[in-house]
């Protein structure tokens, strides 16, 4: 959004999404994202999809704790 030069709410506005719900995303506390929110954003913002998120592990897969031996 910086590299854009482009307000949370005005990209809220764009996508038709609350500032809240943008924000959830933008902080990476949303725990999921509907196809057609990310396709929006990628559409406003001209980038792709990876350019937004990255696969980070969940606690239990870092610390082996759900393993099978």
């Amino acid at each position: 959004m910086a590299d854009r030069k482009i307000a949370l709410n005005e990209l809220a506005r764009r996508i038709g999404l609350t500032d809240s719900n943008l924000s959830i995303f933008k902080t990476g506390k949303a725990k999921a994202v509907r196809m057609s929110t990310l396709e929006a954003i990628c559409r406003e913002l001209h980038c792709q999809p990876g350019d937004l998120m990255e696969y980070q592990p969940a606690s239990a897969e870092v610390t082996g704790a759900n393993d099978e031996e």
